[in-house]
């Protein structure tokens, strides 16, 4: 029987356990990156743990979040990042660099490798031929510490394209937006999306990206496309022909499912406010007033596209009621843009142009006025993550961004009369690392910088025999981290001090719940319930450390997003489903519950009895931990839990 792409790379890199579907395996990780908003507490972590250096081949720091220096918070985090990757033998990409995704994909990432990245869109390495998976920061710290990446095996889904976009007004984000639509951002959860047949070879290496890096918001594991002969020619470009190997499935490899797309069938398409599966052709709404557009971001920020977005610019006015932001994804595309002239081209039309990094994706700048339209080309549009509660932000591909900046309104961009230049990829990109620090031989006279504002990586007690505790919260379905722990310029600066940051927990649904978590700590701590897809999104294990660090317990929902899953394992709270959904109807906030002998639950068959002690009837839920978790559970999370192992 014949292997797929995901089978031939887990195989090569396997340290314990079946390569079968279900099964807990061991993997060895070729490459680990951080970003900022995740990585300060990745590398406090890494830290704790007591490694002298790093024990993965590659690590790189990236700086791309949290690039507004309105006081001295951000820029000491910054100077943390970059002692701790000297110190630990890490890369480390300065700000102004570019943003991690894009920025790899260009000098790192490479055909056959395991990478992890501790930000959800890490998958963006897919368009590569590579496993790229976004973890949290914790799992990241432990495999740099030189512990295997431990999963259960996905289930390996093909994706099979066949014809040809029509060009040059559809792009691979309306490939994307196309599955989206399909598969719902619960689609693909608990699998790898492999992509496949004759319609790849019509999407170059950074189409491709576009597409894996939107599988996140399928809730996919991560998707990756084959290795072939436009792998090649981009890292021929890029000055590293000699990291190419080719990577294709074999013709008899068996999936768990098939999937048909037929890619000249695809439509311009847009994602409607506030969910990205909220999908529907562009021509569908055309006609609404737009304030804002946005292009750019880990999504839609690469060269191709970006001289795309310049080309329709050359020659136009943007409206005066529209506002044109641009952030170009690294500096490697910003300075190749700028020696075309192409950055004069936007600026003229109108543009303002940002700096090479997250901005206002991550709510970092760029917030829309009240009520506002924001077109963007980004990847994540739910409800107040643009920094604007009431703004309206739907996402498109860059080149209808473009058409509709110019337009001032929603247009089909095949319907707007504007032409634009044939895009090709260059036979050469710029090569300019200047703002890459490499690691460093000697390191035992470095010394890692701390500033004021850097607290200790706080660690959960274990679990006691029961849990008494009250319901603090009851949510709906397809509750995101953006809910749970909010993002932008005010909340990102406190993420490496946890007892500050711990105040914005789901602020923007309940602004008493920081003080309420606190009252309740002192008499058992607190319960959460949720609906389906519990902790969608960003993988910012802030979203699971600061509720744990506020007394959290225990989540019972429906089910859970992948990564937060794991990251409220690693932290110590325990993820528990409802055995009958009716369940979640009964219960209210304020309500007390008890879960006896919870020890004896996890070790034994995962069913456990929950009393609520206010209504005064008790229902039943499980947990499906795998051996691992369950042992991290039982430790308090992964920190104790590494540290254990260490001392024994």
């Amino acid at each position: 029987m014949g292997k797929n792409i995901v089978q031939k790379i887990f195989e090569a890199h396997r340290a314990s356990g079946e390569i079968k579907e279900g099964s807990l395996i061991g993997l060895k990780v070729d490459q680990v990156y951080t970003q900022d908003a995740t990585g300060t507490m990745a590398w406090l972590e890494f830290e704790a743990i007591g490694i002298d250096r790093v024990r993965v081949p590659l690590a790189v720091s990236y700086v791309d979040h949290n690039m507004l220096q309105s006081n001295f918070m951000n820029a000491d985090d910054h100077l943390f990042l970059q002692t701790a990757a000297a110190k630990f033998g890490a890369y480390f990409s300065k700000p102004g660099n570019g943003i991690c995704h894009q920025v790899h994909l260009e000098r790192f990432a490479a055909p056959g490798k395991i990478a992890l990245g501790t930000d959800s869109h890490t998958p963006t390495g897919g368009g590569m031929g590579m496993i790229a998976i976004g973890v949290g920061g914790l799992e990241a710290a432990t495999v740099m510490a030189g512990a295997p990446f431990e999963t259960n095996m996905p289930k390996v889904v093909r994706i099979n394209l066949k014809g040809r976009l029509q060009r040059p007004w559809v792009t691979a984000m309306d490939v994307i937006l196309t599955l989206l639509k399909m598969l719902t951002v619960k689609g693909g959860v608990g699998k790898i999306l492999e992509y496949g047949g004759e319609g790849v070879k019509d999407l170059n290496v950074t189409e491709r990206a576009t597409i894996t890096n939107m599988g996140a918001e399928l809730g996919a594991t991560t998707s990756i496309f084959p290795s072939d002969e436009k792998t090649l020619s981009f890292l021929k470009a890029q000055g590293r022909e000699k990291d190419w190997i080719e990577l294709k499935a074999d013709a008899d490899a068996e999936y768990s499912e098939i999937i048909e797309l037929d890619l000249s069938a695809v439509e311009p398409m847009i994602a409607q406010p506030h969910s990205p599966d909220n999908v529907v052709a562009i021509k569908e709404i055309a006609g609404k007033k737009v304030n804002q557009v946005c292009i750019g971001s880990c999504t839609n920020s690469s060269y191709h596209a970006m001289k795309a977005v310049a080309s329709i610019l050359r020659g136009n006015t943007i409206p005066e009621w529209v506002n044109l932001l641009i952030n170009p994804g690294s500096k490697q595309v910003y300075e190749m843009l700028s020696r075309e002239g192409l950055i004069a081209d936007m600026i003229s039309a109108g543009a303002r142009i940002l700096e090479a990094s997250c901005g206002p994706c991550i709510g970092m700048g760029g917030a829309p006025g009240s009520g506002h339209v924001s077109i963007r080309s980004y990847n994540r549009n739910f409800h107040g993550r643009s920094g604007t509660k009431d703004a309206f932000v739907y996402l498109t591909n860059p080149i209808a961004c473009a058409v509709m900046a110019v337009k001032g309104e929603i247009i089909d961009p095949r319907d707007a009369g504007l032409k634009f230049d044939e895009i090709k990829e260059p036979e050469k990109f710029l090569i300019n690392d200047n703002l890459v620090i490499p690691p460093k031989a000697d390191t035992k006279d470095i010394k890692i910088i701390k500033g004021p504002n850097i607290k200790e990586v706080p660690v959960k007690e274990p679990f006691k025999k029961s849990i008494e505790a009250e319901v603090l919260l009851k949510l709906g379905n397809n509750i995101t981290t953006d809910d749970i722990m909010p993002a932008g310029s005010k909340v990102l600066p406190f993420r490496s001090n946890i007892p500050a940051i711990s105040e914005f927990v789901f602020e923007n649904i309940d602004r008493t719940f920081s003080k309420r978590a606190v009252e309740a700590k002192e008499s058992g701590g607190g319960i959460i319930i949720g609906g389906e897809n519990y902790g969608q999104g960003s993988s910012r294990e802030h979203a699971a450390i600061a509720p744990m660090y506020l007394g959290l317990q225990a989540v019972i929902a429906k089910s859970f997003a992948r990564i937060h899953r794991a990251n409220l394992i690693n932290f110590g709270v325990l993820p528990l489903l409802f055995k009958s959904e009716g369940d979640y109807e009964k219960i209210e906030q304020g309500d007390r519950l008890l879960i006896r002998d919870v020890i004896g639950s996890i070790k034994g068959d995962q069913n456990f009895k929950v009393e609520n002690l206010t209504k005064g009837y008790a229902f039943e839920v499980i947990s499906n931990l795998n051996d691992r978790e369950k042992e991290l559970i039982l430790k308090g999370g992964l920190l104790p839990y590494v540290r254990h192992r260490a001392a024994g």
